[in-house]
């Protein structure tokens, strides 16, 4: 490219003689002539040519590999991938995507929806950088547990339910009552069935739905008594429109946690978003 040993030399910082030497070997190893030196510099055979159209598509590679490489080092692009059920996306990781995309535009975020068990699922086989869950969290040693936010579920109720409305009531009653919960396979319900069993209570729900969203609409057409965590039903409570049950045991809280997998390589970028996450939990505890 150069036409010269020299100006190699100077491009590669490198002695010119070690620029001589690795064209000699680079000439033994092929058998055959690649370089001819004139009075102008030096300047590649017919089997020089024939060479080059072929290694220096290779090299454009390299070249364009290291260049991508840098740019994702320096978040110029990439992708984070990340684990989160609607819960956890809606009221910890939203907040954090937004002031994320504002500073990283060209960084591509991939969210796989599902809830704790999935998500630790995906952690497991590598498939996501990190994940966002609610406790209780199951998982493999290798798995990382970082509790970042206290949560605590309620239970909600309708106009048709008024005359529950501001009494003191025993858990037991859940039992009289058309319950509306999270399906079996996440750690709300698993939590939940937990803590009514340590209670000597076990609740046959009348409705199994797939997110806290769809119990509060069922809800608010009086289907039930809705358990949920709070904050998702906070809006209509303000309002009105549903009351929380009062019980003569608050329920435990439970966590937000990040899981992460200590034994897979994260995405420079992920690493950067779990950053933020961090100085802002650092915040909130001054």
């Amino acid at each position: 490219e150069l036409g010269s040993v020299t100006l190699a030399a100077e491009k590669l910082c490198i002695s010119q003689p070690a620029v001589s030497q690795a064209i000699r070997q680079l000439e033994l190893s092929v058998d055959a002539k690649l370089f001819i030196r004139t009075s102008k510099g030096v300047r590649l055979t017919r089997e020089g040519e024939l060479l080059y159209s072929y290694v220096k598509s290779g090299l454009d590679h390299i070249w364009y590999g290291e260049n991508m490489l840098k740019r994702m080092q320096d978040l110029d692009t990439g992708e984070v991938r990340i684990g989160a059920s609607d819960m956890t996306l809606q009221f910890y990781l939203l907040p954090f995507l937004e002031r994320f995309h504002e500073k990283y535009p060209k960084v591509k975020v991939t969210v796989s929806n599902g809830p704790t068990p999935e998500t630790v699922g995906f952690l497991s086989r590598g498939t996501i950088d990190f994940g966002v869950v609610s406790s209780p969290v199951d998982a493999r040693p290798e798995i990382s547990v970082t509790e970042v936010k206290k949560i605590r579920n309620v239970f909600v109720a309708g106009e048709q339910f008024g005359y529950l409305k501001g009494k003191p009531l025993e858990y037991g009653i859940l039992k009289e009552l058309p319950c509306i919960f999270l399906e079996k396979n996440t750690s709300t319900r698993r939590f939940m069935d937990d803590y009514l069993e340590q209670l000597g209570i076990v609740v046959e729900p009348e409705f199994e739905l797939a997110t806290s969203d769809m119990i509060v609409q069922f809800v608010r057409r009086n289907l039930g008594v809705g358990c949920v965590m709070r904050d998702f039903a906070r809006d209509y409570v303000e309002s009105g429109l549903l009351f929380e049950l009062r019980f003569n045991k608050m329920i435990p809280k439970r966590q937000f946690c990040v899981v992460r997998n200590t034994k897979m390589p994260m995405a420079p970028a992920a690493e950067k978003l779990l950053e933020v996450m961090e100085l802002d939990a650092v915040a909130a505890t001054v």
